[in-house]
């Protein structure tokens, strides 16, 4: 990264996207989904103190505290994650890359210690390309098949720390499943569904049901810089990666950070 050293974090920062902690989850969630971001800053009385993920709220709408709670009134502050980490504006853009190998994003303080942006590996990746193939880059990959309930796709999740799943029907790739898709889904039923049926309607509730399709892959060749340009123009997390015409595993924004 010897041509980096001139760029600073104020050059690939970009506007803060907060939600205040007294904000709904249904909130946190539709603000998400509307500008493609996660997480989001939460702020107290314009103060910083944590983040919100999707992961964090679909854990929080899955929970049998929150059952019989509609996602309009569970507050952010019950999501909130207070580990986060921070950078000033004018320091070099090497900082950003050990920071973003261990968070999803990076609050960016004034001399005073007052919010003035955000970096996300997204920002990151549009300046910085990691060197080798897609090969060099790529997570293992997961999958499920199509008829698995959604409660245990969330407690594979939670178990494995694992964000997404390649969804099978038998050993046809049909789509793929993520956190968002369950945050998605439960804040769905948590609004149209009354709370003495959430239970019973969510346990039944299959992958199928909530998946995203068509899958969106590349194959193994494909120029690392195409697929980084892909997901920062579709506004995807990941890419499925495939070889002789099997899925071998996926790229991610963290695993193109972590290559850096």
């Amino acid at each position: 990264m010897s041509d980096t050293f001139q760029i600073l974090v104020k050059d690939v920062m970009a506007k803060p996207i907060t939600i205040a902690k007294s904000a709904f989850v249904s909130e946190a969630l539709d603000k998400m989904l509307g500008e493609g971001v996660d997480p989001l800053i939460v702020t107290n009385n314009g103060t910083v103190i944590g983040t919100t993920s999707r992961a964090a709220i679909a854990e929080t709408l899955g929970s049998r505290k929150t059952q019989a709670l509609k996602a309009t009134s569970i507050h952010v502050a019950n999501t909130v994650e207070e580990n986060f980490t921070s950078a000033y504006p004018d320091q070099s853009i090497d900082v950003l890359v050990p920071l973003l190998q261990h968070y999803k994003l990076v609050v960016v303080l004034d001399g005073e210690h007052r919010l003035i942006g955000q970096v996300t590996a997204g920002d990151l990746l549009k300046v910085l390309r990691p060197d080798g193939g897609l090969l060099d880059v790529m997570e293992q990959v997961y999958s499920i098949q199509v008829e698995e309930r959604t409660v245990h796709l969330r407690r594979r999740m939670l178990d494995g720390k694992i964000n997404r799943f390649i969804v099978e029907d038998g050993d046809d790739v049909v789509g793929i499943v993520t956190e968002t898709d369950v945050a998605k889904a439960l804040h769905a039923f948590k609004d149209i569904v009354e709370g003495t049926r959430q239970e019973y309607r969510i346990r039944n509730l299959l992958v199928r049901d909530i998946m995203s399709t068509p899958l969106i892959a590349v194959n193994a060749d494909t120029d690392v810089s195409e697929v980084i340009d892909l997901m920062l123009k579709k506004n995807i997390s990941s890419v499925p990666i495939t070889e002789n015409g099997k899925i071998a595993g996926v790229v991610t924004r963290n695993s193109l950070v972590q290559a850096l």
